[in-house]
């Protein structure tokens, strides 16, 4: 008779297991735990440079909750790996890091190669603080007031931040990195790195490699065969009016979690989802739609991922002195250019410098003339909030009309605004609260003296074309 309970028992509890790995909570939602888990446990350790211990505290426990107890992982110091899985038993995820090239989720192999690396051949340059320029041109008080208030986590809500850095024409005029953090910290951008995809599209529209409006030039939704599919533009991607069902709910159990955390084909995956839509004919923001974008495009950068990442560094990021980004790839060797790129505060700022300086860098054109104003230019549907690959404020924001903002998870920032010639990022891991990101915003802008009051001589430096400092 115990034989027989037993065994109904064991019946019961198998039918129980299979059940659960069938349904989407065994299929999506526990690999995307294991694999957050695994994923940024990797980046942020030999990435990002952070203490493991504090980098699960900040960016992970809050983000997990009680699930958290339930999920653990192990660190491989000698291969840079790092495994997650619950229980210690079940749905375990593995990512690896490799020079260069940062870490990826390794679902099962499918050519990925362990021991690839594209080593970044220049250190990181960083940025003097311009106490001169700051002193002439803002109320020194008034800006370190504001970027105080932007770290104080005296309240009971933790706002964790972590970096910021302000440029004003150019000069570093202010930064903070919080304990454990520094200007070598390369900080996780998420969405943000939507905004370099949109960047590296002028570039290759200024080279007159890519035509941001032509029909048919997606390589894997051609993969699909559905020739309706056709009609997606890499404009209609990067302005999120693809068409195509990858909602980006942040769950755990939507299209955007299994994408990122469940495939080792990411454009495959995002190509192959219902059209919900034609294109421009809905905004709804999907990561799926950069992901398409960003395979294009890297198809254009050389045959190898060597030659990608390289062509990448040489055509962005070399000619501004970035020399600390990380763009990380899938499994298949593409892009994850809707989320994972890494880079210190000061480079992320230095990106949003070339749009202050009309894509110009060293003297050199990097985007074309008036590429701000076509990323700028708000998209249909969107309410007004959304252009190319940047976020428009709206009027509740409070922020200047002309600004476009880079935007990430967590509370990622980045704000660039002409009329003011200010670039602002913020970095953090803040989860559940506001990051006060467009209040820190605000009050910066409203530290900026007038120019003419700040500089006596600026009416004629203005009238010679010359900057301030």
């Amino acid at each position: 008779m115990l034989r027989i309970v037993l065994g109904a028992s064991g019946a019961v509890l198998t039918a129980a297991v299979v059940a659960l790995n069938l349904s989407p909570i065994g299929q999506i939602y526990l690999p995307s735990a294991t694999g957050i888990v695994a994923k940024q446990m990797c980046s942020l350790t030999w990435v990002s440079g952070l203490d493991p211990d504090q980098a699960k505290s900040l960016y992970l426990d809050p983000l997990l909750g009680d699930a958290g107890s339930v999920l653990s992982y192990s660190m491989d110091e000698e291969s840079h790996e790092v495994s997650a899985s619950l229980l210690g038993l079940f749905w375990t995820q593995r990512a690896v890091w490799r020079d260069g090239l940062g870490c990826t989720l390794v679902q099962g192999g499918h050519g990925f190669d362990p021991d690839l690396t594209v080593p970044i051949a220049h250190d990181f340059i960083p940025m003097p603080l311009d106490t001169a320029h700051r002193d002439t041109w803002f109320d020194t008080e008034a800006l370190d007031t504001a970027i105080a208030s932007a770290v104080d986590d005296s309240a009971q809500n933790s706002h964790n931040t972590l970096g910021i850095a302000v440029l004003h024409q150019g000069h570093l005029v202010a930064e903070y990195y919080a304990p454990g953090a520094s200007a070598e910290t390369r900080f996780h951008g998420w969405s943000m790195t939507k905004s370099v995809i949109a960047t590296l599209a002028g570039s290759l529209v200024e080279d007159g490699l890519l035509d941001i409006r032509a029909e048919g030039d997606i390589p894997a939704l051609a993969a699909v065969g559905d020739p309706q599919l056709s009609d997606i533009t890499i404009e209609s991607l990067l302005r999120m009016t693809g068409g195509l069902a990858i909602a980006e709910l942040n769950n755990g159990m939507d299209p955007n979690s299994q994408m990122l955390f469940t495939q080792w084909d990411m454009p495959h995956f995002a190509a192959t989802r219902e059209r919900l839509y034609a294109p421009s004919e809905h905004w709804q923001y999907m990561s799926g739609n950069t992901i398409l974008a960003a395979d294009t495009m890297q198809r254009r950068l050389g045959d190898s991922l060597p030659e990608q990442i390289t062509a990448l560094r040489a055509r962005i990021f070399e000619p501004l002195d970035i020399y600390s980004a990380i763009m990380e790839p899938g499994e298949n060797g593409t892009f994850q250019g809707s989320s994972y790129m890494y880079a210190t505060a000061q480079d992320w700022a230095r990106l949003g410098q070339l749009y202050l300086d009309n894509g110009v860098a060293n003297g050199t054109r990097i985007l074309p003339e008036g590429w701000y104003s076509i990323v700028a230019e708000p998209t249909p549907h969107s309410g007004g909030g959304y252009g190319m690959g940047f976020w428009l404020p709206t009027e509740a924001t409070g922020l200047p009309r002309e600004t476009i903002m880079m935007s990430g998870f967590q509370g990622q920032w980045g704000y660039v605004m002409p009329e003011q010639e200010l670039v602002i990022v913020r970095f953090g891991a803040t989860v559940g609260v506001s990051s006060r990101s467009g209040r820190l915003a605000r009050e910066i802008v409203a530290s900026l003296r007038p120019p003419l009051a700040a500089q006596p001589d600026a009416t004629a430096t203005q009238l010679t074309g010359d900057q301030p400092g």
